[in-house]
C-alpha cells in the first residue's frame, strides 16, 4: 500500500487518516489529544506512538485508507505521518522514532540511552531546517497564515528527506550541530554540582535550581515523570510550567488535573515588591507558564527555550518561592486522585478554572 500526505483542507475529499489532530470525516484518528477518537488499543503517549501501534495491527478499521493528514507540523505529528507512509522502515527503527517523538513533544530524553545521540540529532535537524526554511513553531499567525495550510509546505519538504537522515544522521550534521552542542553543554550543567533538583511526586512537581536558563531538552530530561517544573535561576529568577504531558491523554501513567494558576499568581503578587507582576497562562494552553511579566510573550516565544526569553528577578527568596509553590499544589490537590484520560470539563472542575 502506498499512502500519501494530503493538506488538512482535503480531509473530506477521500478516506483519510488524521494524525496528531482531530477532524470531522477522519476514517481513523491517531492522536494523543485529550478526547480524540483514537481507538483504545492504539492509545499511546505520543501520536507517533499510536501510528506505530497501528502498523502492528494492520486490520485496524480505517488503516486501509491511503491518504494521511495533520492540521499542524510538529515533530510528533510529523513522525506519525512519516511512519504511516514508510511502514517497513518505521517498524525497523521503532524505538528510535518513539524517542524522537517523546523528545519533540515532551522535551524529555535520557541522554544515557544508547539511541539518545541519534534521537537528539534528528530532533535538532528537524528544528534547524524548519526554522531556516519555513517558520518557527506557532509562527504562522505572525505571518498572517493559517497553520493547517502553511504546514503542508513543511510536510512536503521533510517527508521525502527524513529516511536518509534516520539512517545516517551525519548527512545533516551542518544543520543539527549547533543546537545539539548547546543541549550537550546545558546537560553537563544539569548533571553537575551547579544544579540541584527536588522532586515532590505526590503533586507531580520537580524543582530545578541551576545557574541560568537552559534549553528545555536539558532541563526537562531529568524531570521525566513529573508534570510541573519550577525552574529557579541565580538572581531569584523563576518560571513555573505545566508540561505538555497534562494537555494530552497520557497513556502510560495517571496524572493529576491542571490547577488554575491565577490564585498562585495572586499569592505571589502579595509577596512581590520588585514592581513587576506575576501572571499565568490559562490551563488549556499547551504549556502554561507562570512568570513575572514584562513585554507580553507571543505563543512562539513561550514555546521557545527559556534561554531565549527574558526572565526577570523577583524579590521573593528561592526557598520562599519553593515553599509557596509546594503549599499551593498540596492544598489544590488535596482529595484529588490521579487518573488517566481526564476530560477538559473534569480538568476545569477539579482545577478551579471557569
Amino acid at each position: 500500500m502506498n499512502r500519501y500526505f494530503v493538506p488538512f483542507a482535503q480531509l473530506r475529499q477521500q478516506p483519510t487518516i488524521v494524525v496528531d489532530s482531530v477532524g470531522l470525516g477522519a476514517v481513523l484518528t491517531l492522536a494523543h489529544w485529550r478526547g480524540a477518537a483514537t481507538p483504545l488499543a492504539l492509545r499511546d503517549d505520543t501520536s507517533a506512538g499510536s501510528a506505530l501501534r497501528a502498523l502492528h495491527q494492520p486490520t485496524t478499521p480505517g488503516l486501509d485508507a491511503v491518504a494521511v493528514t495533520a492540521n499542524h507540523f510538529d515533530i510528533d505529528g510529523f513522525i506519525g505521518v512519516w511512519c504511516l507512509l514508510n511502514p517497513e522502515l518505521a517498524l525497523q527503527q521503532e524505538e528510535l522514532l518513539r524517542m524522537v517523538a517523546v523528545l519533540g513533544d515532551f522535551r524529555e530524553i535520557d541522554l544515557n540511552h544508547p539511541l539518545a545521540n541519534a534521537a537528539l540529532q534528528l530532533v535538532c535537524w528537524l528544528n534547524a531546517e524548519e526554522k531556516a526554511r519555513f517558520y518557527e513553531p506557532f509562527g504562522a499567525p505572525s505571518r498572517r497564515r493559517r497553520e493547517d495550510e502553511a504546514s503542508a509546505e513543511k510536510f512536503d519538504w521533510f517527508l521525502p528527506r527524513f529516511a536518509e537522515m534516520l539512517q545516517n544522521t551525519e548527512a545533516g550534521r551542518a544543520a543539527w550541530q549547533p543546537e545539539y552542542d548547546g543541549v550537550q553543554r546545558a546537560a553537563a550543567i544539569i548533571r553537575s554540582d551547579k544544579t540541584t533538583r527536588q522532586h515532590y511526586p505526590e503533586i507531580g512537581l520537580a524543582v530545578v535550581n541551576t545557574p541560568a536558563p537552559l534549553p528545555y531538552y536539558a532541563i526537562f530530561g531529568p524531570t521525566a515523570g513529573s508534570d510541573i517544573v519550577l525552574s529557579q535561576y541565580e538572581g531569584s529568577c523563576y518560571e513555573l510550567e505545566y508540561k505538555y504531558t497534562t494537555w494530552i491523554d497520557l497513556a502510560s501513567r495517571p496524572t493529576l488535573p491542571r490547577l488554575a494558576l491565577a490564585p498562585l499568581a495572586a499569592r505571589l503578587n502579595a509577596l512581590e515588591t520588585s514592581g513587576r507582576t506575576w501572571a499565568a497562562d490559562g490551563i488549556t494552553d499547551t504549556g502554561p507558564l507562570l512568570r513575572l511579566t514584562g513585554k507580553k510573550l507571543t505563543k512562539a516565544e513561550r514555546y521557545a527555550d527559556p534561554d531565549g526569553r527574558p526572565i526577570y528577578p523577583s524579590s521573593i527568596a528561592p526557598e520562599d518561592m519553593e515553599r509557596e509553590v509546594v503549599a499551593f499544589f498540596r492544598a489544590g490537590y488535596a482529595g484529588i486522585g490521579a487518573k488517566k484520560y481526564w476530560t477538559w470539563p473534569e480538568v476545569k472542575a477539579a482545577g478551579g478554572a471557569s
